[in-house]
C-alpha cells in the first residue's frame, strides 16, 4: 500500500496541501512564459482536458491558444474547431503562422453529435489539437471527453461559460479568462495538477480577431476514425 501511495504521490495524482509537487504528465507550452510559470513550467496539458472559462467570446482567447496552433500545424497534426461562436477568419490565422492545410472546422447538429465528433478528433492519430465550444455538458460527459483525451494523447482546450467555474470538473487545467484594459488578457488559475491553484497573470495581446467574415477554414479528414 504504501509503494502505491508512494507511486500516486510522485506521479502527482495525490493532491498535498502543504507542498508543490512538479507533475510529470506531457504538456505543450503556451508560447507565453508569464503562464507557463505560474503552470509548473508546463503549459497546456497533453492526454487530458483544458477548460477556459469566459463571460463571453472574443476577448483575447484565441490569442492565448495561437502559439500552440501554429506549432502544431506546422509539425503537420491537424487542429479542428467544433463549433466555434464564429466562422474563423483564414487570412488572419495565415498572417499569424498557421499552415491552413492543417486546420478543419466543423458544426454539429445536436449534442449527441457533438460528443461523438468530439471524441473521434480526440482518438485520432492525425489530431494535434482540438479546440471546442461544446456548451451545456453533463459531468459524465466531460468524464467521457477524458478518456477519449487520455487515448489519443493531444491537446483539448474546451471554451466554457464562467458560470461553470464553481461547478466541479475532471479537467486537468482550468482557467477563468477576462478582459483587461490595453488589450491585456487577465487569467486566473483555478486548477491544475501538482499544485495549488489560484496563480494570476496578465497577458498582453495583440490583434485579437480570427472571426471577421470570410470563407470557413477547412482542411484533410484523413485518418480520422469514424
Amino acid at each position: 500500500m504504501s509503494e502505491l501511495l508512494n507511486t500516486l504521490i510522485q506521479d502527482a495524482r495525490v493532491w498535498q496541501g502543504n507542498r508543490h509537487t512538479p507533475a510529470r504528465q506531457p504538456a505543450e507550452p503556451t508560447g507565453y512564459q508569464v503562464l507557463d510559470n505560474h503552470l509548473g513550467g508546463l503549459g497546456w496539458p497533453r492526454g487530458a482536458l483544458s477548460e477556459c472559462l469566459l463571460e463571453a467570446p472574443g476577448i483575447g482567447e484565441l490569442q492565448l491558444v495561437l502559439p500552440l496552433m501554429r506549432r502544431t500545424t506546422h509539425a503537420g497534426k491537424t487542429v479542428f474547431w467544433l463549433n466555434p461562436p464564429h466562422t474563423p477568419y483564414a487570412p488572419a490565422l495565415a498572417r499569424e503562422g498557421v499552415d491552413l492545410e492543417q486546420v478543419v472546422m466543423v458544426r454539429t447538429e445536436d449534442n449527441g453529435d457533438l460528443l461523438w465528433t468530439l471524441e473521434n478528433c480526440l482518438r485520432s492519430p492525425v489530431t494535434g489539437l482540438v479546440l471546442a465550444w461544446p456548451g451545456k455538458l453533463a459531468a459524465r460527459d466531460v468524464r467521457r471527453l477524458q478518456l477519449a483525451a487520455e487515448a489519443g494523447s493531444n491537446v483539448c482546450i474546451l471554451f466554457r461559460s464562467h458560470k461553470q467555474a464553481e461547478q466541479s470538473s475532471p479537467a486537468a487545467l482550468r482557467l477563468e479568462l477576462d478582459a483587461g484594459k490595453h488589450q491585456e488578457l487577465r487569467v486566473h488559475v483555478l486548477k491544475r495538477r501538482g499544485s495549488w491553484p489560484g496563480q494570476r497573470c496578465t497577458i498582453a495581446m495583440a490583434n485579437r480577431s480570427f472571426a471577421e467574415p470570410g470563407p470557413v477554414v477547412q482542411g484533410p479528414w484523413t485518418g480520422l476514425d469514424g
